[in-house]
């Protein structure tokens, strides 16, 4: 048995945990019910110092889904980092930290449409109480092994990114989330690899291209013609083959990479779609989203393992 073997040994036989935490009315409630569904054991809102004991009693052989408040009594940031520095040196646990996070403005729409009072600004306005909550977490958001931004989620496209990284059936090796977004809208949030892929001559100059999106034949032929393509997408190709085992090596299990355009639409769509075929290809897990066509209300596509991203 090699060292390999016995370090993946030892994973397997880690019992899994992962924290759900993230500012209020940025779905951590939701993503709970999908653990749940996932089959997870799930428990809310339990005091910190209640937590250590929970783990040590063991008795059960499910997962575990703990989700934690920044409205619990006890709750410090000194107490989040010291739990999850704890649970990571363990040889018992396996854990990930999944950080639900959204902007500043939905989250106050959120607080607006049900009407309910922020709990870290009861007489202030919603505003105050999200960015006292975000800066408070700020800490524990740069902690994340997993960071959804919910901003632009419906509650099914949330469901599907938290069974994406987390159901039980998933393969054993790292999963790899790919998307595409237009810098004017702002980069995405939680992203481990970004590249701009502007340089590229862009099909939207060209009338009968326009319309139409990277997932188009014609569009992605367009933009691979570049004579800077090929040379481009090998070496990110290569780049990411040469990471992957790294990163598992340092008990990485998700990676997250992004390629950026001006409108979100033809250039970084083609490079996602083609990096995450490749991938799969390569026998890798990959999920493929692309974020300005989902506003779009364009259909989704479908990633590499068969459902839609």
């Amino acid at each position: 048995m090699t060292n390999d073997d016995i370090t993946t040994h030892a994973t397997e036989q880690r019992h899994r945990v992962v924290l759900v935490t993230g500012p209020s009315g940025a779905g951590r409630s939701t993503a709970i019910n999908v653990l749940e569904d996932l089959g997870y054991e799930t428990i809310d809102n339990l005091p910190l110092s209640i937590l250590p004991r929970l783990l040590d009693a063991g008795g059960t052989t499910r997962p575990l889904a703990l989700g934690i408040d920044v409205r619990n009594r006890d709750f410090t940031i000194a107490g989040m980092i010291e739990l999850i520095d704890g649970l990571a040196q363990s040889a018992t646990f396996a854990v990930d930290l999944l950080f639900l996070d959204s902007s500043e403005d939905v989250l106050v729409r959120r607080y607006s449409e049900t009407r309910r009072r922020h709990p870290l600004a009861p007489a202030e306005t919603a505003l105050v109480g999200v960015l006292r909550e975000k800066d408070l977490l700020l800490p524990i958001r740069s902690r994340a092994d997993v960071l959804i931004d919910t901003s632009d989620l419906t509650p099914h496209q949330l469901r599907d990114e938290v069974e994406r990284w987390f159901s039980s059936d998933a393969d054993s090796n790292m999963a790899i989330s790919i998307q595409s977004f237009s810098y004017k809208r702002g980069m995405p949030r939680g992203v481990d690899m970004v590249f701009d892929v502007r340089f590229l001559a862009n099909p939207y100059w060209e009338a009968r291209l326009r319309g139409l999106n990277g997932m188009d034949p014609k569009v992605r032929a367009y933009v691979e013609a570049d004579p800077r393509y090929a040379a481009f997408f090998e070496k990110v190709f290569d780049l990411t083959v040469l990471l992957l085992p790294a990163y598992e090596q340092e008990g990485k299990r998700h990676l997250s990479i992004a390629f950026g355009c001006t409108g979100g639409q033809h250039r970084s769509v083609t490079l996602a779609e083609n990096l995450s075929q490749a991938l799969a290809e390569n026998g890798s897990r990959v999920s493929v989203r692309h974020r300005e066509m989902e506003r779009r209300d364009y259909v989704a596509p479908v990633n590499q393992s068969g459902t839609s991203a």
